[in-house]
């Protein structure tokens, strides 16, 4: 792998970002089967699915285009 292909999986987020993203993911996730039925349901499932695989991996896409890292803006 070339150098710019490796920056591109660089952890951008903390241990503790993580946690939280983690958490909140999966709070968003049941809350979403509990709460909303539907297509409603599945569509912000997905979402807190997403949050939550943001905190596993440690690389957030949005946090790499605005500049900030781990440790603040960059």
């Amino acid at each position: 792998m070339s150098e710019d292909t490796m920056a591109f999986y660089r952890k951008n987020i903390g241990g503790l970002h993580q946690a939280v993203r983690i958490a909140l993911g999966a709070a968003v996730v049941a809350a979403a089967f509990i709460y909303l039925a539907g297509a409603t349901a599945w569509l912000v499932a997905l979402g807190g699915a997403g949050f939550a695989l943001t905190g596993l991996v440690g690389y957030c896409p949005m946090c790499a285009m605005s500049g900030i890292g781990r440790g603040g803006v960059s």
